[in-house]
């Protein structure tokens, strides 16, 4: 039975003070520490990603000059955000080489820091008032730093997880792993909402404007740097990097190797989970708001609710991939989100803005049958590369199909042209459906592979 199936560390004394560390638990089980590491890290990375799109955007105005027309405000409030998508596919492509080449461990104890502090930096910023257009500068900067560090934290820290855990539990690990990305879109929410309601917004003398924005981003923080501590006194590396002896680049391996075919169906399913994914996370609110009608504040208690409940979906979706297997999940899932989520955005066009029990329940289906596909995404991924390469496989796999979906207010734009602008999500539900269906049909099942390290992946073409 290999370490990697019994959850027990392997016989090398040297590893529990590893790094200066010292082993303060010899009976812990490595396995449930690692997971937890991989649940508490991904938390803060979902924490800090979702920063600046709900926490700061009630205090834009800090950074901006007072005659700042509200479409300039738009682009630097999309450029804040885009500076995070556009680093993660970097990060996750130096941050998965590395990890692969020197361990799990030691590149997630960077991606934990490097992100902490780049948050940190960000809530210490100065406003326009102080600094002039330095200041969204300085703040699009740190945030570049930041989805480097990000992208890097997911890379390292999930296959890190997986890799102690047993087959039979890896859907549901994948599902606690993943379900806190709409925790931390909850947990949010409810802060700013919070904070909103104790200091005003408005003005830029305003008490949130000055400075009660700043409380979260110091929460994501000391987020990271709690889970550094915890990986530092509690993780161990990986068994299966361990008996692994990977040479040559991952990298090349994964784009001009013998593993450039598993990298291309990853891409293709990830590309169509990103479509489903933008229209929950990004298209969702807005059309509540500016299509159906509903006020600000009843949007965000609505999404909030959909998250919520969107947890248990993440969660309900990596054990069914357990019982059923992850190819026939993935394709059943894309499928069936053309149906259900499809028609459920086109009721919710056509639902009026003062039936909100309607518009509740139908945007939760619309949020759990397109992100949900997320819950079993962690063991997948980890699941579909071998050991050597595994880190970049998941890292790239996962963060570079976010490029084309990004997108989509182009493709709205040009559909529009055909058709009314408020229907053309359920276009991209569609889209998204179909290449989630047809990247897990082209890709082998991989709920009973075992994950222990394979044969070294040679350097050159071959690899």
């Amino acid at each position: 039975m290999s370490v990697h199936n019994t959850l027990q560390p392997p016989a090398k004394p040297a590893r529990s003070k590893r790094a200066g560390r010292t082993n303060d638990n010899d009976n812990a089980n490595p396995g449930r520490s690692a997971l937890k590491g991989g649940i508490f890290g991904y938390y803060a990375d979902q924490f800090d990603i979702y920063l600046p799109i709900i926490a700061l955007a009630p205090a834009m105005i800090y950074f901006q000059p007072p005659e700042m027309d509200k479409g300039t405000a738009a682009t630097i409030a999309a450029l804040v955000f885009a500076s995070t998508l556009v680093a993660r596919p970097l990060g996750s492509a130096v941050f998965g080489h590395f990890a692969d080449k020197f361990g799990r461990h030691k590149l997630t104890l960077v991606a934990l820091a490097g992100f902490g502090l780049t948050t940190l930096g960000i809530a210490c910023l100065p406003g326009y008032q102080t600094v002039g257009s330095l200041a969204v500068v300085l703040l699009v900067l740190l945030r570049f730093l930041g989805g480097i560090f990000l992208g890097g934290e997911y890379s390292t820290a999930v296959p890190l997880a997986m890799e102690w855990t047993p087959k039979q539990c890896r859907g549901l690990a994948s599902g606690l792993i993943t379900a806190t990305n709409p925790l931390a879109n909850a947990t949010i929410a409810v802060l700013t909402f919070g904070l909103l309601m104790i200091l005003p917004a408005g003005s830029v003398a305003s008490p949130y404007v000055q400075w009660g924005w700043r409380i979260p981003f110091v929460i994501g923080g000391l987020l990271a740097f709690a889970v550094f501590a915890y990986y530092v006194r509690n993780v161990e590396e990986a068994p299966d990097f361990e008996a692994s002896a990977a040479t040559g680049s991952p990298v090349k391996a994964l784009f001009f190797g013998r593993h450039r075919g598993s990298l291309l169906q990853v891409f293709t399913l990830m590309t169509g989970l990103w479509f489903l994914t933008n229209v929950a996370a990004a298209i969702l609110p807005a059309t509540l708001k500016n299509s159906v009608g509903v006020p600000d504040k009843t949007v965000s208690v609505i999404m909030l609710i959909a998250s919520v409940v969107t947890i248990g979906g993440f969660l309900g979706a990596a054990v069914l991939s357990q019982k059923i297997g992850r190819r026939r999940f993935y394709m059943g899932f894309g499928i069936t989100s053309l149906p259900i989520a499809g028609t459920a955005f086109v009721l919710l066009l056509n639902t009026p803005a003062d039936n909100l029990v309607a518009i509740t329940i139908l945007a939760t289906v619309v949020d759990v049958f397109t992100i949900s596909a997320f819950g079993p995404i962690a063991a997948y991924l980890t699941e579909r590369f071998p050991a050597a390469i595994r880190a970049s496989g998941y890292g790239i796999g996962y963060s570079f199909a976010l490029i084309i979906p990004a997108f989509y207010t182009f493709y709205m734009s040009g559909l529009a042209a055909v058709m009314p602008m408020a229907y053309t999500p359920v276009v991209l539900i569609v889209i998204g459906g179909l290449l989630l269906a047809a990247g897990a049909y082209f890709g082998p099942e991989t709920r009973d592979v075992d994950m222990d390290a394979a044969a070294p992946v040679p350097a050159g073409s071959q690899a």
